[in-house]
C-alpha cells in the first residue's frame, strides 16, 4: 500500500491482465502457490471432517452475519455505547482519508513516534503505513509475514498469509539486506533461523512503542469487545504493552453477542488454517482498569465505512458476510495460478473480485469479476456461505449493461446467447468443435504456447480425447443400459 491509499488501488486493480501474465511467468511464485493451495485445502477438509456439526455451524454463521448486516446501525450504536462505558473511544470515519488522519492525530496528540502494528487488512486498504511514515511516524509490522513484506516494500498477497508468495530464499535475502548489523555469513537456510532473527528484532520494539495498532476479527455489540485471533501472539503484545491501543477496523465486523462470536470462531480457524481454534484468541474490552496488572491506558476504535454502507440493501450485500478466512483463495484455480498481487487490491481471490469493484468502483476493477472459472469451489468452502459465483455473475452483468449503455456492441455474447437458446443447433456446433480437438488431443495431449491464444501464455491447454460431448456420451450409455434390460 502507498500513501495514495484508495487511488493507488484503483490504478493497480485495472492492471490485472498484465499483472496476471507476469505472474504466470514467475516460476518461484508458481511453486509457492502450489504448496499453499494443496496444504491448506487438505487441512480444511480434515478439520471439517472432524466436526460432525460443521455444516450446521456454517448455516448458523451465515444467519448471524445476515442478521447483523440487516440491523447494522443498531448494533454499531450499541457497540459504541459499550466501548464508552468501558472507558474507550470510538471514531467514525467515512473514508480512507478520515481514517488515516484520525490515527495520525491520535499519535500526534501523545507525541508518539514508535508504533507496533499487527496484521490489519483495513489498514492495508487505506494505505496506513506509508501515510504514517510520510508524517514522521515509524510503524513496524509485528506479524512475521507482514514484517517480511514490509522489508520488501510489498503489499500482502493473501488475506491471512501475507508472504505466501515467497520462498525462504527470498526471505533470507530480505533479512540480509535489512539486518546489516548481523554476521553476513550466518545461516538463514531454515524457517526456524528466520523466525529467531525476526523475533529478536521485534521483541524490543514492543517494549519501546508508544502506540499499538491492531485490526479486529469481530466487534461484539453486547459488550463492546474486540475479538482478535492470531497464531503468533503479536497482536496481544501490541495491545498489552504500549500505553495506547488503536483498533483499525470496518463497520461490517460487528456481531450481536458473545455466543455469536463463538459460532463464527468455530468455523473461522477450520476454514482458514485447518485448526480447531486459532492459537491466540483474545477478547479485548476497553483500556486497563484499576487493579489490572497490565493493559493500555487508552483504547480507541477507528470504525471505517469506505463504501460498505452503500452496499447494504443492494445486490452485493452478501459479500459483507465475509470473515476474512482466505478459504476461497486457497481453493480458487485462478488465485492459485497468479497469486494475490495480480489483483492490485488488498482483497484478492474470489472475494476480492467481488469486494474491490464494490469498494473502489467497477470502472477501476472491471477485469476482476472476469478472473474466475465460476467452478463454485469458493462457495463450497466459504464458512458463511457467501454466494461468490452468483455475485461475480452480477458484476459481469454490470459490465455488459455498461457496455450497451455506452453504445458498445457485445457481438460474441449475443451470438452465444442465440446459440444456447437452440439446443439442437448448440449440440451440432459442439460436435463440429470437438472432433478436431479430440483428434489433436489424442495425438498431442495438450497445447503449449500458441500465439494469439491467451490461455496458453502461462500454462499448457489440455485437449479432450473424446469426440462426443458429455450429453452424447450420457445418452449413449443410457441407450445401452435400456437395451440390456
Amino acid at each position: 500500500a502507498t500513501t495514495g491509499g484508495n487511488e493507488t488501488m484503483r490504478t493497480s486493480a485495472r492492471r490485472f491482465p498484465e499483472n496476471s501474465h507476469r505472474a504466470l511467468e514467475d516460476a518461484d511464485l508458481g511453486r509457492s502457490l502450489r504448496r499453499l493451495g494443496h496444504g491448506f485445502a487438505d487441512k480444511r477438509r480434515a478439520a471439517a471432517d472432524r466436526l460432525p456439526e460443521f455444516e450446521r455451524l456454517r448455516d448458523a454463521a451465515r444467519d448471524i452475519r445476515d442478521h447483523a448486516l440487516r440491523n447494522l446501525d443498531n448494533y454499531l450504536i450499541r457497540f459504541e455505547d459499550r466501548v464508552k462505558a468501558a472507558g474507550g473511544h470510538v471514531h467514525w470515519c467515512r473514508d480512507a482519508a478520515e481514517a488515516r488522519e484520525t490515527v495520525r492525530d491520535l499519535c500526534a496528540a501523545r507525541n508518539a513516534r514508535r508504533i507496533v502494528k499487527s496484521k490489519s487488512m483495513v489498514a492495508e486498504e487505506i494505505g496506513l503505513n506509508a501515510y504514517l511514515e510520510d508524517h514522521g511516524l515509524a510503524p513496524l509490522e509485528t506479524d512475521l509475514g507482514e514484517y517480511i513484506i514490509q522489508l520488501r516494500r510489498e503489499p500482502p498477497s493473501h488475506l491471512i498469509m501475507p508472504a505466501a508468495h515467497l520462498g525462504k530464499d527470498r526471505i533470507a535475502r530480505a533479512f540480509r539486506g535489512h539486518h546489516a548489523d548481523r554476521p553476513p555469513d550466518r545461516d538463514l537456510g531454515s524457517p526456524r533461523a528466520l523466525l529467531d532473527e525476526a523475533r529478536e528484532r521485534l521483541r524490543a520494539a514492543f517494549l519501546e512503542a508508544e502506540v499499538g495498532i491492531t485490526g479486529a476479527n469481530f466487534l461484539i455489540a453486547e459488550t463492546g469487545t474486540v475479538v482478535l485471533v492470531t497464531n503468533e501472539g503479536n497482536a496481544d503484545l501490541g495491545h498489552v504493552l504500549p500505553p495506547v491501543h488503536i483498533v483499525v477496523t470496518s463497520i461490517d465486523k460487528v456481531v450481536p453477542t458473545l455466543e455469536d462470536a463463538d459460532v463464527l470462531l468455530r468455523v473461522l480457524a477450520r476454514s482458514a488454517t485447518g485448526q480447531d481454534l486459532t492459537t491466540y484468541t483474545s477478547f479485548l474490552t476497553g483500556p486497563k482498569r484499576p487493579g489490572d496488572p497490565d493493559g493500555p491506558r487508552e483504547f480507541h476504535v477507528v470504525l471505517l465505512d469506505n463504501g460498505r454502507a452503500a452496499m447494504l440493501g443492494g445486490p452485493f450485500q452478501e459479500a459483507l458476510r465475509c470473515i476474512r478466512c482466505g478459504a476461497c483463495l486457497n481453493h480458487c484455480p485462478v488465485y492459485r495460478a497468479v497469486g494475490g498481487h495480480a489483483y492490485g487490491s488488498p482483497y484478492s481471490g474470489p472475494i476480492g473480485a467481488v469486494l474491490t469493484p464494490a469498494l473502489f468502483g467497477y470502472e477501476n476493477a472491471a477485469a476482476l469479476p472476469e478472473a474466475s472459472t465460476l467452478c463454485g469451489r469458493c462457495e463450497e468452502v466459504c464458512p458463511v456461505r457467501v454466494p461468490l459465483p452468483a455475485l461475480l455473475r452480477r458484476w459481469r452483468e454490470v459490465g455488459v449493461d455498461r457496455a450497451r449503455a455506452d453504445g458498445l456492441d457485445v457481438p460474441m455474447l449475443g451470438r452465444w446467447a442465440r446459440l444456447v437458446r437452440k439446443p439442437q443447433a448448440y449440440r451440432r456446433a459442439v460436435r463440429w468443435i470437438l472432433w478436431p480437438l479430440a483428434l489433436a488431443g489424442r495425438r498431442f495431449g495438450a497445447l503449449g504456447r500458441v500465439p494469439g491464444v491467451p490461455l496458453t501464455a502461462g500454462r499448457d491447454l489440455p485437449l479432450p480425447t473424446e469426440s462426443r460431448s458429455f450429453l452424447d456420451q450420457w445418452a449413449r450409455r443410457r441407450e445401452k443400459a435400456e437395451a440390456g434390460k
